[in-house]
């Protein structure tokens, strides 16, 4: 059974007892989960899973799955990355199809676009993660879900910036935040919805952590999840958090379109178990 290295700090950071500090008496109390997302079906919401890929044709996926990319290393190639339409995704270790079945789950009329970044070792250059989210940017994704990160400083800059243009361009990037203690990009920067994993199998009851960098968590420990080859396994780690979050995003977002990446975080926080008097 796959499973990820879980931090334990993080399940035990979104408590009740954590939360004191904040107030559920003010204007935030007026945010509702049922006005957040109530009815929604994330109908009309253009979600890029960048990842491994994804299964288009996995029964748990429906039809969600419109499409996608590839994104190869090749040191021949302009900034050292290829990209080749992937029509028909597939995935090439599970991981992605797993973020995209979660999402669809939530989310069921949300269109699902693969951006395959990583290899059958779930491994992969910072090149192609940062060129598969600037082709999201640039293709007019809402919601990213970035279930993968990376440690190295000398891509703090780039990842900054991609960041940077989504957060202007209205697209919520929802990021897991790293299984082990130590930085990772982009889920430090202030402007994305960073995540980890919380028990809990209500995809809808997650909470607000008051302590940054990481700032909610979700269901991820012991998760149910689509695989490829058709398979369903069960997992854990942060990974499998952040698309809880993305499909919430995704609910939101096809609810409320005005609504910019600030105020959906503003909402989410809101709405959070740990901040909401009634919960879901």
């Amino acid at each position: 059974m796959p499973e990820e290295t879980l931090h334990p700090a993080w399940s035990q950071q979104f408590t009740p007892e954590a939360i004191k500090s904040l107030t559920v008496d003010g204007p935030l109390a007026r945010l509702t989960p049922e006005w957040a997302w109530g009815d929604s079906t994330g109908k009309g919401i253009r979600v890029a899973v960048v990842d491994s890929g994804v299964e288009y044709d996995h029964p748990a996926l429906d039809d969600c799955v419109h499409g996608g990319v590839i994104v190869e290393y090749d040191t021949k190639a302009e900034d050292n990355h290829r990209i080749k339409p992937d029509n028909k995704p597939g995935d090439v270790s599970g991981h992605g199809t797993a973020c995209a079945g979660i999402i669809h789950s939530i989310a069921p009329d949300a269109e699902i676009y693969s951006v395959r970044v990583l290899g059958r070792n779930m491994a992969g250059r910072a090149i192609q993660f940062a060129a598969g989210l600037d082709w999201a940017i640039e293709n007019d994704m809402q919601v990213v879900n970035l279930s993968l990160s990376t440690s190295l400083e000398e891509y703090f800059g780039l990842f900054h910036d991609l960041a940077d243009q989504a957060y202007f361009k209205n697209i919520n990037l929802v990021s897991a935040v790293n299984n082990i203690p130590e930085p990772s990009y982009p889920s430090l920067y202030s402007s994305v919805i960073s995540v980890a994993a919380h028990e809990g199998h209500d995809p809808f009851t997650y909470y607000y952590n008051p302590n940054p960098p990481v700032e909610f968590g979700a269901p991820g420990i012991d998760v149910k999840v689509a695989w490829n080859r058709k398979q369903y396994l069960v997992c854990t780690g942060n990974s499998f958090a952040a698309p809880h979050m993305a499909g919430i995003t995704a609910l939101i977002r096809a609810k409320h379109p005005d609504l910019t990446p600030f105020q959906i975080k503003t909402v989410l926080l809101a709405c959070a178990a740990n901040t909401h008097r009634q919960g879901k």
